[in-house]
C-alpha cells in the first residue's frame, strides 16, 4: 500500500497496518488500534481502507438499534446488494463484514468501537464467537477487521485478563503523539528553543496544528507570545476549550469536577498521592480511585522513583491539559471575555516557565535519553530512564535527580549509567556538576546500583558557562547536552 503523500510521518504505523491488511494467509484476522484523541487514527485507517479497497465504518454515540441500522446502510452503499441490509443483531452484521474478505485480504474498520460496546456490552463476546478458530465464516474469509477507539480505559482492557477478545487479535497498534523532534518538523519550527516552548503547550498531537490552529505556527521566537494569544488563549479557536472537552469525552469520568481538581493539583506541583490529597483536603485513600481512572484514561502518568521503592509521582500526560490547568483554568472567566488574552498571558508567563515549561523540558530530556541518545554518550543502552530523590541521611535532606539512567542488569546490581540535571532557564555551571558528583557518591553509599561508571549529564536550555565546559573537556564522564543536541539535525 502506498502511503498518502499528505500523511506526515507515521511510517511505522503505516507499515504495520500494511503487513496486517495484505497478509495472504487464510482466515479472518482481528486487530486493535488505539490512541488518545486527535492523533490521526481515523485519517490513518480511512487512508488504509481507501488504499486497499476496504470498508470503513465510524460509530457514533447512539442506541444499539440505530447503530445496526447505520452499519447496515453503510454496508449496503459499499456492497450494493440486490436488497438493502437490515440486521436483526450483531451476529448477522459481523458475518456480513467477514464475507467482505471472501475473495482477497481486505481491511474492515470499525472506528470508535467503544461507542458500540457501550450501547451493547455483549459485542466483544459476539466478536469472540465470530472469530472462533474453526468457524466456517471465519476460515472462509480473509477480512482484516480493525477495531479502533480513543477511550483508552476501555481499549486497554479489550485484550487483557479474561476479556472475551484476549488471544483473538493479531495486531495491537497504539497511535502515539509525535515526539518532540517530529513535532518540531510537523509545526515547521527550526529554532529548538521555540520548538520546545510550543511543544510544552500542544505536545505532539497533529490535529492541534492542522484543524485546531488552522495551520498557524509561530513565524519565529519573537512571534511566540503573539501565537499563544491568537491561538490557545483565543476563545474563538477550538484550541481554547479543547482541554475541557478532552476530559468530558472520557466515558469513565463521571464526576468531572473531582477529576479536574486532581489534575489541577498535579499541575500545581503536587505530584504525590499525599500531595494531591492535601491540595484537595481529603484523605489519600479518597483520591486513589480518581487517580487510577485518570491513569487508565491516559491523562495521568505515574513515574516510579528510581531510588526509593513504593514511592511514585504523577504528571499530566497531555501537555495541553497541563497548560490549561496551570494557566487557563484559574482565570477562565477573564479569558472567556474577548480581548483579555494578552493581559492574562503577560501575567502568566512566569508561571508558564516554572509550572509548565520547566517540567515539560525535564520530561523531554528523559525521553531523549531513552529513545534518541547515543549509547556511547550515556555509557550504554538504557533499560529505563526516570527520576527520583536521593536521601542524604547525614544532612537529612533529599536531592532531586531530574534524569536517572538505569542500564541492563547482568546478574549483579543494575548499573546506574548516568544521572542528570535539567535546567530550562539556568546556565549550567560548576556548582551543578559538583552537586551531581555528590549525589553520585550518595547513591554509591546506598549500594542499590553499580555506580562505578556513572556519568554526569547536564541539560540546559540556557547554555553552559566556561567552567562547566572546561570541566566537561577535562572529564569524559561529564556530558553537556544543549537544545541543538536534543533536537538533532532535524532542527536545522
Amino acid at each position: 500500500m502506498d502511503k498518502p503523500v499528505e500523511m506526515f510521518d507515521r511510517d511505522h504505523e503505516w507499515s504495520a497496518l500494511g503487513r496486517f491488511i495484505t497478509d495472504t494467509q487464510p482466515g479472518a484476522t482481528l486487530g486493535v488500534v488505539s490512541g488518545r484523541r486527535r492523533q490521526g487514527k481515523t485519517f490513518l485507517l480511512d487512508a488504509a481502507c481507501r488504499a486497499a479497497g476496504g470498508f470503513y465504518f465510524g460509530a457514533t454515540e447512539a442506541t444499539d438499534v440505530e447503530s445496526l441500522r447505520r452499519i447496515g446502510a453503510a454496508l449496503t452503499a459499499h456492497v450494493r446488494p440486490a436488497s438493502p441490509y437490515h440486521f436483526a443483531d450483531w451476529f448477522e452484521a459481523v458475518d456480513v463484514l467477514l464475507a467482505l474478505g471472501a475473495e482477497r485480504p481486505v481491511p474492515v474498520v470499525i472506528d470508535e468501537f467503544p461507542y458500540l460496546a457501550r450501547a451493547n456490552p455483549e459485542l466483544p463476546s459476539v466478536l469472540q464467537e465470530a472469530f472462533r478458530p474453526l468457524r466456517e465464516q471465519r476460515t472462509a474469509s480473509r477480512a482484516r477487521v480493525l477495531l479502533c477507539g480513543s477511550a483508552l480505559s476501555f481499549m486497554g482492557k479489550l485484550l487483557s485478563g479474561n476479556a472475551p477478545l484476549r488471544g483473538r487479535a493479531g495486531l495491537e497498534l497504539i497511535i502515539r503523539p509525535l515526539d518532540h523532534r517530529l513535532a518540531a518538523r510537523f509545526w515547521d519550527i527550526s529554532d529548538p528553543r521555540l520548538a520546545m516552548q510550543v511543544n510544552a503547550i500542544v505536545g505532539g498531537t497533529p490535529a492541534y496544528r492542522r484543524e485546531f490552529a488552522r495551520g498557524d505556527s509561530p513565524t519565529g521566537p519573537e512571534d511566540f507570545d503573539d501565537w499563544v494569544v491568537r491561538t490557545v488563549l483565543n476563545p474563538e479557536t477550538p484550541l481554547f476549550r479543547e482541554a475541557r472537552y478532552l476530559l468530558a469525552e472520557e466515558p469513565d469520568l463521571r464526576d468531572t469536577g473531582l477529576y479536574r481538581s486532581v489534575l489541577a493539583a498535579v499541575a500545581d506541583g503536587n505530584g504525590t498521592r499525599g500531595g494531591v490529597a492535601g491540595y484537595l483536603e481529603r484523605k489519600a485513600t479518597d483520591i486513589s480511585h480518581p487517580i487510577n481512572v485518570l491513569e487508565d484514561a491516559g491523562l495521568l502518568h505515574r513515574d516510579a522513583d528510581v531510588f526509593r521503592d513504593n514511592r511514585s509521582t504523577y504528571r499530566i500526560a497531555e501537555p495541553l491539559i497541563a497548560f490549561y490547568h496551570a494557566i487557563m483554568r484559574p482565570v477562565w472567566d477573564q479569558l472567556e471575555r474577548p480581548g483579555s488574552a494578552r493581559r492574562v498571558w503577560q501575567a502568566s508567563r512566569r508561571r508558564f516557565a516554572s509550572n509548565v515549561l520547566g517540567p515539560h523540558y525535564e520530561q523531554v530530556c528523559r525521553d531523549w535519553t531513552l529513545h534518541h541518545a547515543d549509547p556511547d554518550l550515556i555509557g550504554g543502552l538504557p533499560a529505563r530512564v526516570g527520576h527520583g530523590v536521593v536521601h542524604d541521611a547525614k544532612a537529612r535532606v533529599g536531592h532531586e535527580v531530574d534524569v536517572a539512567v538505569i542500564g541492563i542488569a547482568d546478574g549483579g546490581r543494575p548499573p546506574l549509567l548516568a544521572i542528570g540535571e535539567a535546567k530550562w532557564n539556568d546556565t549550567i555551571g560548576i556548582a551543578h556538576i559538583d552537586r551531581l558528583r555528590a549525589i553520585r557518591d550518595l547513591v554509591r553509599q546506598a549500594g542499590r546500583y553499580d555506580t562505578s561508571e556513572t556519568r554526569l549529564l547536564c541539560f540546559s536550555g540556557a547554555g553552559f558557562n566556561d567552567k562547566a565546559r572546561a570541566a566537561a573537556a577535562a572529564d569524559p564522564d561529564i556530558r553537556l547536552v544543549d537544545l541543538d543536541t536534543l533536537y538533532g539535525p532535524t532542527s536545522h
